[in-house]
């Protein structure tokens, strides 16, 4: 999924010099040096090396209301504790660093979509099971301005999840929109993971394999999403699909 996946304002360093006008004149303000946080999140030290450029490298982007860097946080650490995993065995099957996880368990580093889908496959959860809250309402209205987003470092892509971050589950639902001639690589999900997508408004294609689908307004599309895929809106307007993930269970694999 151009997943799924992307859900947070970006961390990072502030500057906030200070002057005191009752005593001398303000200095022109220092710029303040990147914290661990926000060079993790900009893909530096944090995140391990591994050659080419990894696919889904998307930062969390979502409402000050609904930050989830310590949701992640939370959600790691009792994911992680639960199977008795250390953070040196969780790092060999995650090909995440054992200082990026660390950093992710303390809440003091933001993770892109491709470090959290990598987490995800180790512990075999699904990618809601990171980035969820357990609530207790059965019915409920999901605001807009509440929603957890996932967008990609230059704007072009945006994911929004439409359903509640309770629990893990099976389905998921989400809305994605595609600037004018975007273009987003999606590693290969869970192992079973099938796409069920319709295109709302613009042109889209999907390239599955050597397999290539091209949708037009109105038109859905359904594929296996456990091989990598690329999306690409060739129009010169965004486009606009909803998309419904279904992971397979783990006994049916």
């Amino acid at each position: 999924m151009p997943a799924p996946l992307r859900p947070k304002p970006r961390a990072g360093a502030t500057s906030a010099a200070r002057t005191d006008a009752a005593s001398k004149p303000a200095k022109p303000a220092r710029p303040a040096k990147p914290t661990k946080a926000s060079r993790s999140a900009a893909g530096a030290p944090g995140e391990p090396a591994e050659g080419a450029q990894a696919p889904w490298s998307h930062e969390l982007v979502a409402p000050s209301s609904a930050d989830l860097t310590p949701i992640v946080a939370v959600n790691l650490r009792r994911l992680r504790c639960g199977r008795g995993l250390s953070l040196e065995r969780l790092a060999g099957l995650s090909h995440v660093s054992r200082a990026m996880l660390g950093q992710i368990e303390l809440g003091q580093s933001s993770p892109t979509i491709n470090v959290l889908w990598k987490i995800a496959l180790a512990l075999d959860v699904p990618f809601s099971a990171l980035i969820g809250q357990r609530r207790s309402a059965a019915n409920e209205v999901l605001p807009a301005e509440k929603a957890k987003v996932l967008t990609s470092r230059d704007g072009a892509f945006r994911s929004r999840a439409l359903f509640p971050f309770d629990s893990p589950r099976k389905t998921e639902f989400y809305e994605l929109r595609f600037a004018a001639l975007a273009e987003e690589e999606a590693a290969a999900h869970a192992p079973g993971t099938t796409e069920n997508l319709v295109l709302a408004r613009g042109t889209l294609e999907i390239r599955v394999g050597d397999d290539r689908l091209a949708l037009r307004e109105g038109d859905a599309a359904v594929f296996e999403a456990d091989r990598p895929h690329v999306y690409r809106n060739p129009g010169d307007a965004e486009a606009v699909a909803y998309l419904v993930m279904t992971y397979c269970d783990a006994h049916d694999r």
